[in-house]
């Protein structure tokens, strides 16, 4: 099933996507639904990002190549992470498919896209063993963490190198019941593929990831965990295109503008 969030006469609601189609549910997919007769095809409605969250989880350094990409680019030995790797973030930055990515007038070339899988919680979860870890899984997103790398390098907490308003792009849509150990991610920078990988690579996976969260939080329902990018990641300028394709889920689509 994939479940999208999306607004038309002026109101936001949750939908069923089947195809070219929509169907509004009342309700939602967190506490409960119930569709109705109303569809849509997709031109007539305007997708907003899949679910705001109360808690935006985001972790790091969670692929190999790209571990060793960031060490090369730091100039500094790589450093593997023996534990998840998690930081919280801002929803201000988040933006829908087809939302502009603004590069800010300070930001310099370094200015670039990290294409990950994000998981969606659609239940309250405390103290999960690795075994039990997907259970409070709704499902499946697209994130882009923009990262802004100057910035990144001078402060500590990212608080403008991954949370500057529009670096988060999110969506089209939640997708339940897929294997997050085996999906393959393609990354295109103006329809050029720059990488293809899967998420079978990742050093950590999204039980890890949960089992650690909640062994210190309760994460709710609508929580999201960005799990992380692999390989290089390149400069994107104004102007350009960024499309972030995963099996099962779909294509994340934004263009990047620039500050006026």
């Amino acid at each position: 099933m994939k479940w999208c969030r999306f607004e038309t006469n002026g109101a936001v609601r949750f939908g069923i996507v089947e195809g070219d189609l929509v169907t509004q549910v009342e309700g939602d997919p967190f506490n409960g639904y119930q569709e109705t007769s109303t569809k849509f095809h997709h031109d007539q409605v305007h997708l907003l990002v899949p679910v705001v969250p109360p808690t935006l989880y985001a972790g790091g350094l969670n692929y190999p190549d790209h571990v060793i990409w960031a060490a090369e680019h730091a100039g500094t030995p790589p450093i593997w992470p023996k534990e998840p790797r998690l930081g919280a973030r801002a929803t201000n930055g988040l933006i829908p498919h087809e939302g502009v990515i603004i590069k800010p007038k300070d930001a310099t070339d370094e200015f670039q896209y990290e294409g990950e899988l994000v998981a969606v919680i659609g239940k309250y979860a405390r103290n999960l063993s690795r075994e039990d870890a997907l259970s409070c899984v709704l499902g499946y997103t697209i994130g882009n963490d923009v990262s802004e790398r100057s910035w990144q390098r001078d402060d500590t907490n990212n608080w403008r190198a991954k949370d500057t308003d529009t670096f988060h792009p999110m969506g089209p849509f939640i997708a339940t019941g897929l294997d997050p150990t085996n999906l393959d991610v393609s990354v295109r920078l103006n329809n050029d593929e720059k990488i293809r990988f899967n998420t079978g690579k990742m050093i950590w996976g999204v039980a890890d990831f949960i089992e650690q969260i909640t062994r210190y939080h309760t994460l709710q329902p609508g929580d999201v965990i960005w799990t992380g990018t692999e390989g290089a990641t390149l400069n994107m300028h104004p102007g350009d295109v960024i499309e972030i394709e995963i099996e099962g889920i779909g294509t994340l689509r934004n263009s990047v503008g620039s500050e006026e």
